[in-house]
């Protein structure tokens, strides 16, 4: 069973947090969601996570769900808040895993907590807007590229941009919406309230994206585990590959029918790929 409880740090700010136990298992995951989401863990994973003796542990962002917003955060902050969440569950060492938007945040716990951090796995998942060689909006739906590129002109324009009205159209494959009608429809109970809120957690996620993330990609030297669609069009492939070419420890896996949510699918496996390295 899944408590909830809130976390209050010591600027005044409160983090909503998600625990699985500790009689779930003897590691601790971390969860990083995408965008929008809020933080509850993954229950489609819930069945390989006891298989394997994992406890899920996750958080809203700042500015979803329960957690107190925090404008002008970078895509570091995560590992503060990581922290901040397993200190107050006293957890000492975890792994972490994030999916889309979550990635990035998972990533940035690699780099910033090694001496905590024991394994992370990326799904789906965006490498840093300066990123040398990548050509970062190629292969990227249309509507995605113009969301980011209104975050990358400011806060204002991103804010006129998501006050105009303007539909999102993620361009998911058959198979992303196949996933949508079985398990994976998990999605709709923490997209759905996130969407529900307003835009402005979105607006800093996608502002972090595309801003100095506060770490690099080569700083993370525990084991990487990537999975990507070759059919993503929310982010592309390209830069799964362009991580997975940075993180020194890093092991791609590319699915070329995938697409951004299908992808998820591989997750399970994931998960034992975690467990055999720690």
């Amino acid at each position: 069973m899944v408590t909830e409880i809130d976390i209050r740090l010591d600027d005044g700010r409160a983090l909503h947090a998600y625990d699985a136990g500790e009689d779930a298992g003897d590691l601790a995951v971390f969860w990083h969601h995408g965008t929008p989401n809020t933080g509850a863990p993954p229950a489609p994973l819930f069945p390989a996570a006891r298989r394997l003796g994992l406890r899920w542990v996750s958080y809203d962002r700042p500015g979803y769900g329960g957690s107190t917003p925090r404008p002008g955060r970078d895509i570091a902050s995560a590992a503060g808040c990581t922290e901040a969440v397993a200190d107050a569950l006293g957890i000492d060492r975890f792994a972490v895993v994030g999916h889309s938007g979550g990635a990035p945040h998972a990533l940035a716990c690699g780099a910033l907590l090694p001496g905590r951090v024991v394994g992370v796995v990326g799904v789906a998942g965006l490498a840093p807007f300066e990123a040398d060689g990548l050509d970062w909006f190629a292969g990227m739906t249309a509507s995605g590229v113009a969301s980011l590129r209104a975050a990358h002109a400011g806060r204002a324009v991103k804010e006129r941009f998501e006050a105009s009205g303007v539909v999102y159209d993620p361009e998911f494959t058959e198979a992303d919406l196949a996933v949508l009608e079985g398990d994976w429809s998990w999605f709709t109970e923490v997209v759905g309230p996130a969407v529900q809120a307003g835009p402005a957690a979105l607006i800093d996620d996608d502002l972090a994206y595309v801003n100095p993330w506060g770490f690099d990609p080569a700083d993370v030297t525990v084991p990487v585990l990537l999975l990507h669609g070759g059919r993503d069009r929310v982010v592309p492939a390209s830069h799964a590959e362009w991580l997975a070419g940075r993180c020194p420890a890093a092991e791609l896996r590319l699915s070329p029918d995938d697409g951004h949510l299908s992808i998820v699918r591989s997750a399970p496996a994931a998960l034992d790929w975690l467990r055999a390295r720690v």
